[in-house]
């Protein structure tokens, strides 16, 4: 069970007074303390951790590669926090989510740098003490809990590469089309090898090379009407393994003017289809079909994403 006494008579004090001091006070206890986030329920877990995940039981242990959505609250100007409690007496029964996961306030604010695009601030008890600690306090707190990390986690360079096919296909070349739009398309698929070495190049160290050539990647770009056009990169098949992007399906609509983005993804068993958003979330959709049947498939989600 979490214990916040200490927090919660500090965050008591400053929303008498709202002194700074008070508010240091809360920040010290708050960086050092676990807090409950509500949260949509993670998939593929078994009955008694969904139960323990309910409760909010601290002692509930997620996998490794759960993924964890966050409820967040919209504030009254239209900007979203991230929502923590110090305790479930501060969570209105109306309010309650599908999950309660204790975790680390400094993950929490780990969490809300990451996605600041779409997170403003973290909230403590927002419905009933409503403490806002806004992105200037988070980038400190973070800092700070960096800064009592000396254990420095060494990848090896099978493991590197592994990473840098994530951080390629899931965040640096997804990021650079929706921003550019038409102008980024284009400026890949004429430069095509090169475009992608580059980005690779721009992630790697000195101390390590990179592992692939501009002729490792494969790009061919079917105009499949007037108004439809499908990019499909395929991946070199060096350093893949699962969880990792073997081919792209970029679509562009010209009647709109929209693009959508797609990723074959290896799984336990065959492969699955992801989509990439513009807001940089990222879903798996479904199984994918045998490599020759890849396209229509991509080209029917594109269709029902009009729908």
């Amino acid at each position: 069970m979490i214990d916040n006494k200490l927090l919660e008579t500090a965050a008591g004090e400053f929303v008498k007074d709202r002194d700074k001091d008070s508010f240091v006070k809360v920040m010290e206890l708050l960086e050092k303390a676990v807090v409950y986030l509500p949260a949509l329920m993670p998939e593929n877990l078994d009955e008694e951790t969904k139960k323990n995940i309910t409760e909010g039981k601290s002692a509930a242990k997620l996998p490794k590669d759960a993924k964890i959505t966050p409820c967040l609250l919209r504030k009254e100007n239209g900007e979203q926090a991230l929502p923590v409690f110090s305790s479930r007496q501060h969570i209105p029964e109306d309010r309650r989510s599908p999950a309660l996961l204790a975790m680390p306030f400094a993950t929490c604010v780990a969490m809300a740098i990451a996605n600041k695009e779409k997170v403003q601030a973290v909230v403590l008890n927002p419905f009933t003490q409503n403490i806002t600690v806004p992105q200037q306090i988070l980038e400190v707190a973070l800092k700070r809990s960096q800064m009592g990390k000396t254990k420095t986690v060494k990848l090896t360079e099978k493991q590197f590469h592994q990473l840098a096919n994530r951080r390629v296909t899931f965040e640096l070349l997804p990021v650079f089309l929706y921003e550019k739009q038409k102008e980024g398309l284009e400026k890949m698929q004429q430069e095509e090898g090169r475009f992608m070495h580059s980005l690779y190049t721009s992630i790697y160290p000195k101390e390590i090379k990179v592992p692939y050539n501009e002729d490792d990647f494969s790009f061919m770009t079917l105009n499949i009407t007037e108004d439809l056009q499908i990019t499909r990169i395929d991946m070199p098949d060096k350093n893949l393994a699962k969880g990792l992007c073997s081919r792209i399906y970029v679509v562009w609509k010209m009647d709109s003017g929209s693009m959508e983005y797609y990723t074959i993804e290896i799984a336990e068993e065959g492969n699955v289809i992801g989509r990439v958003y513009a807001d940089r979330k990222h879903e798996v959709i479904e199984n994918a079909p045998d490599n020759g049947a890849e396209i229509e498939t991509i080209m029917n989600l594109a269709r029902a994403a009009d729908c």
